[in-house]
């Protein structure tokens, strides 16, 4: 029977060219996001481990105490340094002095600002040979005095800069100016991963981070042979131990994985998430390929039985054939599905998140779902049909292709269907009262939304002809063709259902996923800019900073400024918890600030007068002309204050309005305000307008202008960067979907060759012919997508109670054009899948169609 499978896997090359397609596009999602998923993930973890190679131990100042003042500050020196180098077991100490610094891009805009956490600075700390080995040069020379400085190749990328160019830059205080002198090379995973690196010289490094001589932290680097847990031991007996702590480079290096692991964890799961749907939509794609496959063959196996075989042999003959198209498949899929994982960081990353550079890491998992995936399931796909096919008497499989589904056997399947429709159904439905987006509740969610796919794919055979019929009257417009095609659709229900079975997978992941960022986007879109009525705001980046004093009036006299109001953002004590007070002028917040009172106005905001969101006027049962006792910022002694309004919750005003005296008065740095409100002429926003913001706010890079869109992108962050991934990903489980959808209809066409031999040797022409076949794709494609549409819509609703626990701005908002369109390209991915194979059929002559086996 080896012989014969072989035979029969060669004996018809267009049919083994689709299967092998089918096979090959499974393999090659699944293991493609695999690969992507291990590599993101060592990328992080390898980066990290670069920091400390080689650093056997780091010492640190300890955090200061009340009163220490700068003592801690002042315990790292180079005294310390020397006798750290000449301790036992020691091969080197090497001093650091580092801090972060904001660069302004070429263009005079902040540089990945976004990522205040990862805009390192450092000192250029040469060794015996002349070379800082954590920072090599790639060109130029190292930064000599304070005028100069250097920087990694990817900021000089992202920046423009060049050698000897002017950078504009700002650690805490005033806007500085430094010369190019060098461009440096970094493996530190904050930088890699989308961060920014600002070398200077030791001393300028010092005088910046630390003070002139003193360090921010020493590594200390072993000798060969020696152990760096006792090396530890010794290095602690050497320091102040009230003033400074050694930590070995194993515990560094874990402590800065797990940092990266956690802000990019979303990135890591997320290919995981998919690689699952993948394994969903490869294995049913397969499964639908050989099903349609095996029944097309079924004559065929009523030879071999007729002639001797046995039901054994002859699905055994099956099965290795599956096996032979499965080993080939799996090998040609997993190789693509390297490409798919190589090019994918590329595509994924954006301007304020680049995932990290790493060789492709090829585990162990990736090569079990290969051969799970493309042997496993393929001969799973083949054996399920071929033991029905095998079942069927001969004669009787001799004398009909297509055997009708027993009354029993459309029961189960209903009953089955019905089943798997409740539970998943009822799983979205528990889900609506869920505060939060937990891991379990989002497990719950996808297992809720793939059941209910599963449910109207098994659903779809009996679906079909009541669908079929109501889309069918719009078919029955074109006539004889028209009415033909839609009799074809519902001659075999389950023929139709396979074939739209794929469209209805993709059309469920796209429009739920539309579905889910649409609402998410429009509610950042309120969340963020709720209560701003300017249309710019010019920030510093908390309350512990400032905008420069005379700023506010530089912004006032700004051609195109209408109004210009400064807010002092502090932090106020009240109700047992640490609230955001934001103090206003009345008079000038009303033209920049849209609140909604419930009670008093903003007018009679005044010294001792505050008004409070509805939030926490509920939280402390205050009403408007009562009193609540508070202490804001700086300020110690608690305060009676009278409320004099209460408002609806906004991000602009905070949780506490105040006036603009009492809340400089004792704000943590008093007189300072941290935001200025511009309401501009019209056009209100445009980059002209932006540029004259920045010049009037000294073009310091610690001082964000943003717009409304701004702050969208902004409170969006993580968010809005995994859903680009998951659109990335879908895009790729999008087109091995529709390639599926083009397999199956393809032999779903070929199929009837006979069939339509038989039409035209009754008269019909071959324009009607294609007609046919398009109308009849068409119709199925309707099928399959008023499916998906409908298990789309229910997973998003499912999904969006997850999202309304956590985002309270958050309601279902379908974009109905992106609907309307993925209907238009499901219609039309119908049409070109029948395309070649009903050319090819209506070019056959009638009697040579008809003899078509």
């Amino acid at each position: 029977m080896l012989r014969t499978a072989l035979r029969n896997v060669l004996a018809n090359k267009a049919r083994l060219v689709m299967t092998v397609l089918a096979v090959c596009l499974g393999v090659a999602f699944v293991c493609g996001t695999l690969v992507f998923a291990e590599s993101s993930a060592a990328a992080h973890r390898a980066a990290a481990s670069k920091d400390f190679a080689g650093i056997a131990v780091t010492v640190t100042p300890k955090q200061s105490g009340p009163g220490a003042g700068g003592e801690q500050a002042g315990a790292l020196d180079d005294a310390l340094v020397r006798r750290l180098a000449a301790a036992p077991g020691v091969a080197a100490a090497r001093p650091a002095a580092d801090g972060s610094a904001t660069l302004n891009g070429a263009d005079g805009r902040p540089l990945r600002a976004g990522k205040a956490w990862a805009n390192l600075a450092a000192a250029y700390v040469p060794g015996q040979d002349g070379k800082d080995g954590r920072h090599p040069l790639v060109a130029g020379r190292a930064p000599r005095d304070g005028a100069e400085l250097s920087v990694d190749s990817a900021t000089a990328a992202a920046g423009g800069f060049k050698v000897g160019d002017t950078v504009t830059l700002a650690t805490d205080g005033p806007v500085l100016k430094k010369r190019l002198v060098g461009i440096v090379r970094t493996a530190d995973s904050r930088v890699t991963a989308g961060g920014t690196l600002a070398v200077f010289d030791k001393a300028t490094a010092q005088e910046l981070y630390a003070s002139p001589g003193r360090y921010t932290s020493i590594d200390v680097y072993a000798k060969p042979g020696t152990d760096e847990f006792r090396l530890a031991e010794t290095v602690r007996a050497l320091l102040p131990a009230d003033r400074a702590e050694a930590v070995t480079g194993t515990a560094q290096a874990a402590r800065q994985a797990t940092y990266t692991d956690t802000l990019t964890r979303g990135y890591q799961k997320m290919p995981m998430v998919f690689a699952g749907v993948s394994l969903f939509i490869g294995s049913f794609l397969i499964v639908n390929t050989f099903t349609m496959l095996v029944a097309r063959r079924t004559r065929e196996i009523a030879l071999l039985r007729a002639i001797g075989s046995s039901r054994r042999q002859v699905v055994r003959s099956i099965l290795w054939e599956a096996v032979l198209l499965g080993l080939v498949s799996s090998a040609a899929g997993f190789v693509l599905g390297l490409g798919i994982a190589s090019v994918l960081p590329g595509l994924l990353s954006t301007s304020r998140d680049r995932l990290p550079d790493g060789p492709l890491v090829i585990g162990p998992l990736p090569v079990v779902a290969a051969l799970g995936v493309g042997v496993g399931v393929t001969v799973l796909a083949a054996w399920l049909p071929s033991r029905r096919a095998a079942k069927v008497a001969p004669i009787e499989a001799l004398r009909a292709c297509e055997q009708p589904p027993t009354a029993t056997a459309s029961r189960v399947r209903g009953a089955a269907g019905l089943v798997l429709l409740a539970v998943g159904g009822g799983l979205l439905v528990s889900l609506t009262g869920a505060k939060d987006a937990s891991e379990a509740n989002l497990r719950n969610a996808m297992f809720g939304c793939a059941l209910v796919i599963v449910a109207l794919i098994v659903l779809a055979p009996l679906l079909a002809v009541p669908v079929i019929r109501l889309t069918g009257r719009l078919t029955g417009r074109f006539g004889i063709t028209g009415h033909l095609a839609r009799e074809n659709a519902l001659r075999d229900p389950r023929r139709t259902a396979a074939t739209a079975s794929a469209l209805i997978v993709s059309t469920a992941l796209v429009a739920g996923l539309a579905v889910i960022g649409n609402s998410t986007g429009q509610a950042l879109d309120r969340q963020a800019a709720a209560g701003l009525g300017a249309d710019y705001v010019i920030g510093s980046r908390g309350t512990m900073t400032a905008i420069d004093p005379g700023t506010q009036a530089r912004v006032a006299a700004t051609p195109g400024v209408r109004t210009a109001a400064g807010v002092a953002d502090s932090t106020v004590f009240t109700g047992g918890a640490v609230r955001r007070i934001a103090g206003v002028d009345p008079a000038a917040a009303g033209g920049v600030m849209r609140l909604d009172f419930a009670g008093g106005s903003l007018k009679d905001l005044g010294p001792g007068r505050i008004a409070l969101s509805a939030t926490v006027a509920r939280e402390q049962g205050a009403v408007t002309g009562g009193q609540v006792r508070a202490r804001i910022g700086r300020n110690q002694e608690f305060t009676q204050y009278t409320v004099v309004g209460v408002y609806a919750d906004n991000p602009t005003a905070g949780d506490v309005l105040g006036s603009l005296a009492d809340v400089q008065r004792d704000a943590f740095l008093p007189d300072s305000v941290q935001r200025i409100l511009v309401r501009a002429d019209r056009p209100a926003v445009s980059r002209t307008t932006e540029d004259r913001l920045r010049a009037a706010a000294g073009n310091s890079p610690l001082v964000q202008v943003k717009d409304r869109q701004a702050l969208v992108d902004e409170a969006a962050g993580s968010l809005a960067d995994l859903l680009t991934l998951m659109y990335g990903l879908l895009a790729i489980g999008t087109v091995v979907s529709l390639l599926g959808i083009v397999n199956t209809l393809a032999m779903s066409v070929a199929d009837r060759t006979r069939e339509i031999g038989v039409l035209r040797a009754v008269g019909m022409d071959r324009a009607g012919i294609r007609r046919m076949i398009r109308l009849e794709s068409v119709t199925v494609a309707a099928f399959g997508t008023l499916l998906g549409l409908a298990g789309g819509l229910s997973g998003a609703w499912g999904v969006g109670s997850l999202t309304n626990g956590a985002m309270r701005e958050y309601s279902l908002a379908p974009p109905w054009g992106t609907l309307l369109l993925v209907c238009l390209v499901s219609l039309a991915i119908g049409v070109l899948a029948a395309a070649v194979p009903a050319r090819r059929a209506a070019a056959l002559s009638p009697l040579e169609a008809v003899a078509d086996r």
